[in-house]
């Protein structure tokens, strides 16, 4: 794989080279338990009460657990022991969990968080996603991160968008370059999960490529980008460089 250069740096005024200024810079706002809504989904913070039932019998649709694999919990053997993590992950804040809702059925089909959130420097991370067999290659899996960035750079403004993955999990890390993130490289060993090692995959999105990507997202998600059948017209890549271009 290659690289462009970096461009040309800075320099002080020693003739040292330093990165580019960021004026007026403060602090940005922690994401808070606020319901983000689409056409196809909608974030709601995790409340177990509410969401509980409808994740359990979506994820138990993935009958060979594989949607747990590279997760650093589960599956779980019984709906109590479910009940009981998703207690525990709807009382904290970093991660801050959200459940993915179908805007038709109105069922819990998935799972996001924010997390390692650096509200100083303005970095966040998005994480533990796990999508049930209901939401996986459909248009709200989509939607629901489009969502998610949205809301991280729009509304709270910050610098840096991460997502992270097991190095060996391609469908992820896939996944990721299909919504415009950038590769950056690979931390060797940097923890072990259920008793293994795991390499992790960083790439990133940054609030400089954000507007071209907010608007490839718009494009795809446009009901007239999709057929009578639910198939897409232009594929996201498509709309992300059709934007880049305009």
């Amino acid at each position: 794989m290659t690289h462009a250069p970096p461009p040309a740096p800075r320099t002080n005024e020693l003739g040292q080279p330093v990165g580019a200024p960021v004026p007026s810079w403060t602090p940005r706002p922690r994401p808070a338990r606020v319901s983000l809504g689409g056409r196809y989904a909608r974030l709601e913070p995790l409340d177990p009460a509410r969401h509980a039932d409808g994740l359990w019998e979506a994820y138990a649709l993935d009958a060979e657990g594989r949607n747990w694999t590279y997760l650093p919990y589960g599956p779980f053997g019984t709906p109590e022991a479910f009940r009981e993590w998703l207690d525990r992950q709807a009382a904290g804040d970093d991660p801050l969990f959200f459940a993915i809702v179908d805007a038709a059925s109105g069922q819990a089909v998935g799972m996001a968080s924010y997390l390692r959130i650096e509200a100083t420097v303005g970095c966040i991370e998005v994480g533990h996603l796990n999508f049930s067999p209901l939401l996986q290659r459909r248009p709200a899996a989509t939607e629901a991160m489009f969502l998610m960035m949205r809301h991280a750079f729009d509304d709270l403004g910050y610098r840096r968008y991460e997502w992270k993955c097991d190095s060996l999990n391609e469908p992820s890390w896939l996944a990721a370059e299909r919504l415009g993130f950038t590769f950056e490289g690979i931390f060797r060993q940097a923890v072990v999960v259920k008793g293994r090692n795991r390499d992790t995959t960083w790439l990133s999105i940054l609030d400089g490529e954000w507007p071209a990507l907010r608007a490839g997202f718009e494009a795809w998600l446009a009901p007239e980008n999709f057929d009578a059948a639910g198939q897409q017209r232009r594929a996201l890549r498509a709309c992300f460089e059709a934007a880049r271009g305009a």
